[in-house]
């Protein structure tokens, strides 16, 4: 397993983006519950951020990418409007322990081995 961050480093409905291990990861806390995805669209495979941890719409209700504006909802990474809509972003499994997000495998296939 790979430790990301402690819990508290997400703010409640901000998000986070991570460089490690050849992945980069978007992490959010809604509700008190953290989501984790690739940090990829799925149209063109870009980065989705407009700039660091600027991951969200002006409303902050959905993940939005910042070259053709598609939107994905917070809690599945469904897009729902764009060029990929019907398509999701990458979820990624993690584990809580000791407070610390920790992904667990398998990671996406973008990630270095």
């Amino acid at each position: 397993m790979i430790t990301l961050c402690h819990i508290d480093d997400i703010e409640e409905g901000k998000t986070r983006g991570f460089e490690l291990s050849g992945l980069s990861v978007i992490a959010l806390k809604k509700d008190g519950v953290i989501f984790l995805y690739e940090n990829r669209c799925p149209h063109l495979g870009l980065n989705l951020e407009f700039q660091p941890d600027d991951f969200l719409n002006y409303d902050e209700t959905y993940i939005q990418c910042s070259t053709h504006g598609a939107m994905f909802t917070l809690n599945s990474g469904e897009c729902v409007l764009g060029p990929c809509k019907g398509e999701s972003l990458q979820a990624i499994s993690y584990t809580l322990f000791d407070d610390q997000i920790m992904l667990t495998e398998p990671l996406p296939s973008s990630a270095a081995s």
